[in-house]
């Protein structure tokens, strides 16, 4: 029964959040259907949503394949899921404690202050959680002291990082009624402070003028599809035809297959947005009954992508920007003594993506520039900090990647090392 509330239920993001649509709606005494309706298209909202990150994450395993073979690149590959994995079989137990909570923690916080956020983003909370147990193991703290500090952590987290995103979230949204609950808000925050502090937000990355002559690149899916096709035709040549043929696309010609990967990218930001759109159009009424009845004015905490929809052209702008940041500090890492951080495709599109919306809301394009370029940088050089942290645990081939957990790694770390 633990097992299945705790993997098969607040496991699973998409059911997390359907749960909280359906108790907020039971809580506003709506009607059978209306309940009905609203839990499984918020449901359905998440799994869209989490349909088209499949696919752009399938696409970009295939270009970091093409890169890593053409540049000869090798080091550390910072994946939130495969550190995760290899922790799980070690602290499961403590990891799902902590986790559960958390969670309780993160609600009593947001009932009893002024801080109203409830956290959604459930694979988050699992890594954070994952995060907290294996760094406080490393240090010998276990048991029940383990659980009981580690929730009291992560339930913290999980209030104040949206917290000290949302005066920025207001202006992305041009609303108070949605936070952003992911870990990556050092990131995101950086980006709105130095979009503020270098940029115009008057020249916002949405109003790029374009001639006449290329007013199809207006349509965000077409300029998308074009940036990502170009990309992979610059690496393909260079990573060679008989190896994406004989080892990638089965035999499709190998300009083809960069093509069609392209244009698989730009339709899985189209099917991203079309989720966001649909789990924000019924997660908002139906957290109303949570915010009247449980926490008063609560508002919920969503994923990385639910900033995506209201600057497309940022979207792109930051995940370029971030990844250049990523490549630039490849160079720069083992200079300075640290191991050398291949730039992840995944973690440099979602946290570079949202950091250029936070940096254009700031301060337009400049600010989407400089801001997803300095993420980038953050989430290269936080994950080289962390290895000696996890490096006892046998973690030394993979890290986490999002700027949070490099930062409460590191300075939980420090922390254990001085008291003990």
């Amino acid at each position: 029964m633990f097992d299945f509330i705790m993997k098969d239920v607040l496991g699973s993001p998409a059911i997390l959040v359907g749960l909280f649509a359906f108790i907020g709606l039971l809580l506003q005494k709506k009607s059978f259907p209306d309940i009905v309706s609203g839990t499984l298209k918020t449901i359905m909202g998440f799994v869209i949503l989490g349909g088209g990150a499949g696919i752009l994450i399938g696409s970009l395993n295939i270009f970091g394949k093409m890169f890593e073979k053409a540049f000869h690149i090798q080091g550390v590959i910072p994946n939130n899921e495969a550190i995760v994995a290899i922790a799980q079989k070690t602290f499961g137990k403590e990891t799902a404690m902590i986790m559960l909570f958390g969670m309780v923690v993160n609600i009593l916080i947001a009932r009893f202050t002024r801080f109203k956020y409830i956290f959604l983003t459930g694979h988050h909370t699992l890594f954070m959680a994952c995060l907290i147990s294996a760094v406080f193991a490393t240090g010998g703290v276990t048991g029940i002291p383990l659980i009981i500090v580690g929730s009291i952590i992560l339930g913290s987290l999980m209030v104040f990082m949206p917290a000290i995103l949302q005066p920025y979230m207001r202006q992305v949204t041009g609303t108070d009624q949605i936070a952003l609950g992911h870990f990556g808000s050092i990131g995101y925050f950086t980006s709105a402070w130095i979009g503020k502090l270098l940029g115009n937000k008057a020249q916002s990355t949405e109003d790029i003028k374009v001639p006449k002559s290329l007013g199809f690149l207006r349509d965000t899916s077409v300029a998308m599809s074009l940036t990502m096709v170009i990309l992979f035709f610059i690496v393909a040549p260079f990573a060679g035809k008989e190896f994406i043929e004989k080892q990638l696309s089965g035999g499709v010609n190998f300009l083809v297959f960069s093509l069609m990967q392209g244009i698989t990218f730009a339709a899985g930001v189209y099917v991203v947005l079309a989720g966001v759109r649909m789990l924000i159009a019924e997660i908002v009424p139906a957290f109303k009954g949570i915010a009247d009845k449980v926490v008063k004015d609560a508002k919920p905490a969503l994923d990385c992508p639910a900033v995506f929809p209201y600057a497309p052209n940022a979207v792109i702008i930051g995940f370029l920007s971030s990844f250049v940041a990523g490549i630039i500090s490849l160079f720069i890492l083992p200079l300075v003594g640290l191991k050398v951080i291949v730039p992840g495709l995944i973690p440099h599109f979602f946290t570079g993506a949202a950091a250029g919306v936070f940096g254009n809301a700031t301060g337009g394009r400049r600010g989407a520039i400089f801001g997803a370029f300095a993420n980038g940088i953050l989430i290269s050089f936080l994950p080289a900090l962390l290895l000696p942290v996890l490096g006892s645990l046998g973690f030394e081939g993979t890290t986490f990647g999002d700027s949070d957990f490099g930062i409460v790694g590191i300075l939980l770390g420090y922390l254990i090392k001085l008291f003990s």
